[in-house]
Order: structure tokens, then C-alpha cells, then sequence
């Protein structure tokens, strides 16, 4: 009875290299994936809280001007306070309560969802765009004329083309 030929001693040998590849294989896979959790909670954890310092700075500034804001204060109440109040404007206030609501912590979801990440990432964003609005006003009622004058781009455009005997470009 012949069992077929008898195992070749240096098949161990020969079969080594892959053997140590597919080991290797596995366990750069194994910490690679532990790796690139820690990393992407990491870099989640960064994001987060850069956006929650956006939120809370926005927050703050809304609270400083709501608390400016001259909305029946005596004269000895705002002679207390170290800021100046604002002058009274309607539609400053509106966009002052606006920017409070859109960044008041209790109403920021902070859920890991994609709905609840969008829906911050969207209030963050307007309450951005109303708090320049909020600042070109402020400015405006600081400095009147400023803004409603040519921009000083266009009067530097029409000096240099003054100084070059170019026509300044039409706008």
C-alpha cells in the first residue's frame, strides 16, 4: 500500500515568508484599525470643539449687546455700566434677538447625528451672517457716513488711476 509520496521536509521552510506576510498582514490591520479610531475621534473631538468656541463667542457677543441695548434703562443704570448702551433701533434689536436665539445653548442639539450636525452647522452659519450684520450696524450708527460714502477701495482706485493718467474703471 503506497501512501503517496512522504512531505517534503522544506515545505515549512519554503512556505515561511508567506506565512510571516499574512501574519503581519492581520496585525498591521488590527492596529491600523484601532489607529484610525483614535485618530477620527480625535480629529470629531477637534472639530466639535472648535465649533462649540464659535457658538459660545457668538453667544457672548450677543449677550453684550442684548445687555446694551438702551430698552428702558435709567440714566443712572447706564451711567453704571461700563460699555455705552446702543441707541435705540428696531431693527438692530431684532437681529440681536435673532443671533441669541439662533446660538442659545439649550436649544443646540448636541447629538451625533447627521440631521442634529447639519441643523448646528446651519445656525452657526446664520448667526455668523447676523452677527456681521449686527457689527456693519453698529459701526454704521458709530461713525455715520462711513458706510453710505464711496468705499475707500473705490477712492484708492480713483487716486491711483488719478496718479497714472488712466481713466479709474467703470463700475
Amino acid at each position: 500500500m503506497a501512501s503517496g509520496p512522504a512531505p517534503d521536509p522544506f515545505d515549512d521552510l519554503l512556505n515561511l515568508e508567506d506565512r510571516f506576510y499574512d501574519e503581519g498582514f492581520c496585525q498591521g490591520e488590527a492596529d491600523g484599525t484601532r489607529a484610525g479610531q483614535i485618530e477620527g475621534r480625535t480629529l470629531g473631538l477637534e472639530n466639535g470643539f472648535k465649533k462649540f468656541v464659535e457658538s459660545g463667542r457668538l453667544h457672548g457677543k450677543a449677550v453684550v449687546w442684548a445687555n446694551r441695548l438702551s430698552l428702558g434703562q435709567s440714566q443712572e443704570e447706564r451711567d453704571r455700566h461700563q460699555l455705552p448702551a446702543l441707541p435705540r433701533n428696531g431693527r438692530l434689536q431684532k437681529n440681536v434677538r435673532m443671533l441669541y436665539a439662533l446660538v442659545e445653548p439649550g436649544t443646540l442639539s448636541t447629538a451625533n447625528t447627521d440631521e442634529a450636525v447639519n441643523d448646528f452647522d446651519d445656525r452657526v452659519k446664520r448667526a455668523q451672517s447676523k452677527a456681521r450684520v449686527v457689527e456693519k450696524m453698529l459701526h454704521e450708527l458709530a461713525t455715520p457716513g462711513t458706510v453710505s460714502g464711496p468705499s475707500s477701495s473705490a477712492v484708492s482706485r480713483e487716486r491711483n488711476a488719478s496718479s497714472t493718467g488712466t481713466p479709474p474703471p467703470s463700475a
